[in-house]
């Protein structure tokens, strides 16, 4: 026999962490290779992780509700040797003995260098120094809870001080207090209170909801994107008269033939996709000392349920006819509210559009789905009075492109180009000039 560790995989591309929803299994139960253990939630997608090996689970490390880092151990599983190996190791039981004790050790190791976001971003906001602080969290690992603990005792450890552990911390200040004499401090030495932790008054009435694993992993996501990406946003008016026209023109007999809808945003969707083609630049992701162009154009779709924002991609989207597009557009949204989406339909994506117009907005500046450079957000389409070239008003069909831009990688130019051409594409959208399949 042998104790094998299982860590949280990796369940989509840009995924850091994975929050355990729901334990499928207990301590003692035997379980087949690639039986599910658990139910994870992440920002992008819901999955079970299965068992890598044959055996009986040893121990569950990870809680239910627990977010934990990709590659950290959620539970260990004595695994069931083959006759060829029970024969070795009856010829030599301290080898295994050695494997065991190894195993096991590994577990216990301190976890000092993998911090999750939300770690990352209270250490940041309150002076912390990570590296002083002996986390209660599996492995060593420093949890929020860790880190709240050490703001209410009003003792923030920096590079200065040494915390043995977070229960033994006031004690170790204390007593590191009374062996420091007392020194006049000049005023412009005095450093600025760390901030106190937010609290927001309950009144009757009021209703708290608690945060679930999937939207502390949606707002971690997005915290991210919005701290480390530097934000532009721009927008274009488009008369989509015409694609209107020609869509409202084939809807019934499609969805006729098709068994599903012809919607407008198949059409945006691919007018995108032509245009990513064309401009390979707006493709791109930001890499630290170097910009990655992608090759593939994957389309992420933003899919909205009750509590949830999930993004699936369709992937080479510029290969793909209107109808096409229409059909994964369907069959994703289908997925999504059904709760049947995997996470190989999440990973992959370059560049996202948001159908934000489903809900009725014409105006809208998204955040960038990290990595990626850019997001854009197709409004509503609304009739307004227009004044045509020839100085005459008309009531067209008129829908506003948004677009949200990482400015390390992209600049006005080129993507006012890429704008641009995304509008010449649906304003010539007719059946004379566009087919759907």
């Amino acid at each position: 026999m042998a104790i094998e560790q299982i860590r949280m995989p990796q369940l989509g591309e840009s995924v850091t962490e994975g929050t355990i929803s729901k334990w499928l299994v207990t301590a003692g139960d035997r379980v087949n290779k690639y039986d599910p253990l658990a139910e994870v939630m992440t920002d992008k997608v819901n999955a079970e992780v299965p068992s890598s090996f044959t055996g009986v689970i040893k121990e569950l490390i990870a809680e239910e509700g627990e977010t934990l880092a990709v590659g950290e151990i959620i539970c260990t599983i004595e695994i069931e040797a083959s006759p060829t190996e029970d024969a070795a190791a009856a010829e030599n039981p301290k080898s295994e003995e050695n494997r065991i004790t190894e195993t096991t050790s590994t577990s216990v190791q301190p976890n000092k260098t993998r911090y999750s976001p939300a770690v990352l971003k209270i250490s940041q906001e309150h002076g912390i120094d990570l590296t002083k602080v002996s986390g209660t969290g599996a492995g060593g690992r420093v949890t929020r809870k860790d880190l709240l603990k050490l703001i209410e005792s009003g003792h923030i450890p920096t590079s200065a001080q040494m915390v043995e552990s977070v229960s033994e911390l006031i004690p170790a200040v204390e007593a590191k207090a009374k062996e420091v004499p007392a020194v006049p401090i000049q005023p412009a030495a005095v450093s600025a209170p760390a901030p106190q932790q937010v609290t927001v008054p309950v009144s009757t009435g009021d209703l708290e909801i608690p945060v679930t694993g999937i939207r502390k992993a949606i707002a971690a996501n997005m915290l991210r994107s919005k701290h480390e990406a530097p934000h532009a946003w721009t927008m274009m008016e488009v008369d989509a008269t015409n694609l209107v026209e020609y869509r409202n023109s084939l809807k019934d007999d499609f969805k006729k033939n098709e068994g599903f809808n012809l919607t407008f945003f198949a059409f945006f969707v691919k007018a995108t996709a032509q245009a990513l083609k064309e401009f390979p630049q707006i493709n791109s992701m930001w890499a630290g000392d170097k910009i990655i162009q992608k090759k593939d154009i994957n389309i992420s779709i933003a899919v909205a349920t009750e509590d949830a924002l999930f993004v699936p991609v369709i992937k080479n989207a510029d290969e793909k006819s209107i109808k096409g597009i229409a059909r994964e557009i369907s069959e994703l949204a289908v997925k999504v509210r059904t709760g049947k989406l995997k996470s190989e339909d999440m990973q992959g994506g370059t560049f996202t559009v948001n159908n934000t117009g489903s809900f009725g907005s014409v105006q809208s500046m998204g955040i960038i789905n990290y990595p990626q450079a850019a997001i854009l957000q197709v409004e509503s389409i609304v009739k307004r009075p227009v004044v045509m070239n020839n100085n005459m008003i008309a009531i067209r069909d008129m829908v506003n492109l948004c677009m949200s831009l990482d400015h390390r990688v992209l600049d006005g130019l080129i993507c006012g180009r890429f704008l641009q051409r995304v509008k010449e594409i649906v304003e010539n959208t007719s059946k004379s000039t566009t087919s759907i399949y």
